[in-house]
């Protein structure tokens, strides 16, 4: 064997960190558990099996494999799809005393210690959520500045009629809650709406948004009289929950993460900086001139190809333009709550 394929001598201290130490580190255990795992055999280190200590290993190249799970470098990106059960919480952590079962607690990962929800699903919403220790990609998957769209499967009481679709499609005005208070009442933004199935007792939609208000699908949906029976959120952007059983999770793949950041960062709104030699007054002038042509709206399928997604007809936005507000620069502030 060559020197260049030689394995690393693992009794070199000068390597690193001692091997139980990066484990524990990764969140696999207390130190001396990692120690006794080690010992059992149920560790190796770049396909060499470890089971005396010490060890002394370089996390960034080493592949470490506990129990036949890859440990994770802590500089590493985890990005993991859970499909959430029923009376489960979206968080980290429950409240003291309640001992509720959290997304987290499924997780069986060796990062799970360092690993958070993107966004919300409630108690009893089911379907997909993912949990990341990438708090970027995290804040434009959930900031409504980025419209990334969330597709959603519900079974609602009742045959829903075509008015009832019309309305949900064009907005439905919902009372907005800021720090805890209710604060006037704004319109949903367009929703695209799927019929999967009618019948006399019960209707199965799928609704796609691109803003996120607390409890929101239940919330237009009982204002059209519909109440929501079952809710199922099945897609994020262009990654769609498949192959997972409820209550099971795994790692995105490479192309998913790609495609998830793709659509974050092509749904942005950028701010143009005007060009020189303009001002806002001409701008609005040269836009007013333009015919009144609407813009497609694309679906969410036609997301995944990298084109951007209009936002408003060309009417919308000569009516936006024409009409100055004070507060154009200011970012809305991220959801507090699920858009459930």
């Amino acid at each position: 064997m060559s020197k260049h394929h030689q394995q690393p001598d693992l009794n070199d201290a000068s390597r690193g960190k001692r091997l139980q130490r990066v484990l524990a580190d990764a969140g696999v255990g207390s130190r001396r558990a990692c120690e006794a795992m080690i010992e059992n055999g149920d560790v190796t280190v770049n396909g060499q099996l470890i089971t005396k200590l010490p060890a002394w290993v370089n996390p960034e190249e080493d592949r470490i494999v506990v129990a036949g799970k890859v440990v994770a470098s802590p500089d590493r990106k985890i990005y993991v799809m859970l499909n959430k059960p029923p009376r489960t919480l979206s968080t980290a952590k429950d409240e003291p005393g309640a001992d509720r079962r959290t997304v987290t607690g499924l997780v069986d990962h060796p990062a799970a210690p360092r690993l958070f929800p993107v966004g919300r699903l409630d108690f009893d919403t089911v379907g997909l959520i993912l949990l990341t220790n990438d708090g970027e990609l995290a804040n434009r998957l959930t900031h409504p500045r980025y419209g990334v769209p969330k597709t959603y499967r519900v079974a609602v009481k009742g045959s829903l009629d075509e008015d009832a679709i019309k309305e949900l499609e064009r907005g439905i005005f919902l009372a907005q809650r800021k720090a805890g208070r209710t604060e006037g009442a704004g319109r949903t933004a367009h929703v695209e709406i799927v019929l999967i199935a009618r019948e006399r007792e019960k209707t199965i939609v799928e609704l796609t948004l691109r803003e996120g208000r607390n409890r929101q699908v239940r919330r237009m949906l009982a204002a059209v009289g519909y109440p929501v029976k079952k809710l199922e959120r099945v897609a994020m952007g262009p990654v769609k929950l498949k192959g997972l059983a409820r209550g099971q999770w795994r790692e995105l793949t490479r192309d998913e993460i790609n495609a998830l950041k793709r659509a974050a960062a092509d749904q942005r709104r950028e701010k143009k900086k005007p060009e020189p030699g303009t001002s806002s007054g001409s701008r609005r002038r040269r836009a007013a001139a333009q015919p009144e042509r609407k813009q497609p709206y694309v679906s969410p399928d036609a997301a995944t190809s990298g084109a951007p997604i209009p936002k408003r007809t060309m009417k919308n936005a000569i009516n936006r333009a024409n009409k100055p507000r004070p507060d154009r620069g200011a970012s809305p502030k991220p959801p507090s709550d699920s858009p459930e």
